[in-house]
């Protein structure tokens, strides 16, 4: 009987096994959600930049961090990348010049692509909030209505869910849930924040929503003990939510159909270039200095023209031109 034990484990291992590699479950049938993500970023990013990439990192427990980027113009090859290492999404943050940050969310091998402005960038360490949570722990995913409004937002909020919803049973995940993404959208941007779910349990002579006062959970269970009751009743607790960090706000800009390529599907035309609103600035800048020089000049001239004007009217009666 053993050896017929033996041989039956085998062959179900192996069946359980080749069902691994074909991303089905045993029970059910379903597709496996497997989901990879490589996080790098380019050259001539800042320390702010990196911290954010960082906090990122240690929220994604499926994630592969990877050193940075060479090239700015061939981020096709970002593609083969990705599949040298097993993943199939791409998180990457291009800086320019600095100052700006570019962050380009990228599914492998087929996309689609979209591309985003970073703005407002606050990392954990500069925030000091109180929020704490799990790391490795699996987030919940909450989106603004507005995303099932226009499809471009329906094609962000998908890449979305597959780059920041942490699989079942991933690489370094844990089985819990204790904290919430949120996706808001106001202005033409994506407000994205990070919050501890916090439950308290309700102190005694506190009062709920209809106004009767809470009993203790030990003081139900001692009284359900004595009743002989088989089973306690739920404890009351207090939900709340705390931010944790980090804070950023995203404005699209193109969609590509492609992974890191092909034609553009979506383009924001709302969208200004940081490098436009600086010359501005600096147009704004030299508009009202010239004004200044014109009017030293007009001052200048004034007093050239008032001194002339006393020079040719000259008094007889000056001291000067009488004992001349």
């Amino acid at each position: 009987m053993a050896a017929v034990y033996k041989s039956l484990s085998k062959s179900a291992k192996k069946v359980e096994d080749t069902e691994n590699d074909n991303n089905t479950t045993t029970n059910g049938g379903f597709r496996k959600n497997k989901q990879r993500v490589l996080i790098l970023s380019s050259r001539g990013v800042t320390y702010r930049h990196r911290h954010l990439l960082n906090d990122l990192a240690a929220m994604l427990p499926h994630g592969r961090k990877d050193v940075k980027f060479d090239s700015k113009s061939k981020l096709y090859q970002l593609n083969e990348l990705a599949e040298l290492y097993n993943c199939n999404n791409v998180m990457f943050f291009e800086a320019r010049k600095g100052k700006d940050l570019y962050m380009w969310f990228s599914k492998v091998p087929n996309g689609p692509t979209v591309k985003f402005h970073a703005q407002n960038l606050h990392t954990m360490e500069e925030l000091h909030f109180t929020g704490n949570c799990l790391k490795g722990s699996r987030p919940l995913l909450s989106f603004d209505l507005a995303f099932e409004q226009e499809p471009h937002y329906r094609v962000i909020k998908e890449v979305f869910l597959q780059m920041f919803g942490v699989p079942q049973g991933a690489r370094k995940s844990k089985p819990f849930i204790d904290h919430v993404m949120s996706f808001s959208i106001a202005d033409g941007k994506i407000w994205v924040r990070n919050y501890e779910i916090r439950e308290v349990e309700k102190a005694k002579g506190e009062k709920d929503s209809e106004g009767n006062d809470i009993v203790p959970e030990s003081d139900k269970s001692s009284s359900k003990k004595r009743k002989g009751a088989p089973n306690a009743e739920l404890k009351d607790t207090d939900v709340s939510l705390v931010e944790i960090g980090p804070r950023f706000v995203l404005t699209p800009i193109i969609i590509q159909e492609g992974a890191f390529g092909g034609p553009i599907i979506y383009e924001n035309k709302r969208f200004i270039s940081p490098n436009q609103v600086r010359s501005e600035l600096r147009k704004a800048k030299a508009t009202r200095h010239n004004a200044r020089v014109e009017q030293v000049k007009e001052r200048l001239g004034k007093l050239e023209t008032l001194t002339a004007q006393a020079k040719k009217e000259k008094d007889v009666l000056d001291t000067r031109e009488l004992f001349a």
